[in-house]
Parts: C-alpha cells; sequence; structure tokens
C-alpha cells in the first residue's frame, strides 16, 4: 500500500504542475519579461522567423530546480 499512496501524491504533483503549467500559457503574453530576456536569441529575415529563448529557458530552469528542491525536502 505505500507504493500506492506514494504514487498517488505523484500524480497529485504532476497535475499541479500542469495546471501551474497551463496558467502560465493563457497569461503569457500578459507576463512582463516572459521570453524577451536579453540572451533570447531572434533572427528575422525575408521569409525566415528564427526564434530560441536560450535565456528565459535558463531563467525557468533555475527557478522550477529551486521550486522542485523545496517541495522534495520537505518530504
Amino acid at each position: 500500500m505505500r507504493f500506492l499512496d506514494d504514487f498517488a501524491k505523484l500524480l497529485i504533483l504532476g497535475g499541479v504542475i500542469l495546471v501551474i503549467i497551463g496558467v502560465v500559457l493563457l497569461l503569457y503574453d500578459r507576463l512582463p519579461y516572459i521570453g524577451r530576456l536579453p540572451g533570447d536569441i531572434y533572427i528575422k529575415k525575408k521569409n525566415f522567423v528564427f526564434y530560441f529563448p536560450l535565456a528565459t529557458s535558463i531563467v525557468l530552469s533555475i527557478l522550477l530546480t529551486l521550486i522542485l528542491n523545496i517541495i522534495f525536502r520537505r518530504k
């Protein structure tokens, strides 16, 4: 039964993370600086647009790492 309890908590955590990601995607245009940080690569030519949010990816990675470390250290 211990396995099922842990698995249930993992599914709940995954659901909460998906809800948070959904809310962020809905509010993406209203959030300042998300996707527009210095270090994000944006190249626009005649028929070609290339966008790679490098700095935004690094910042989000650091934030998620900190949040998940806090969550899992409480256990």
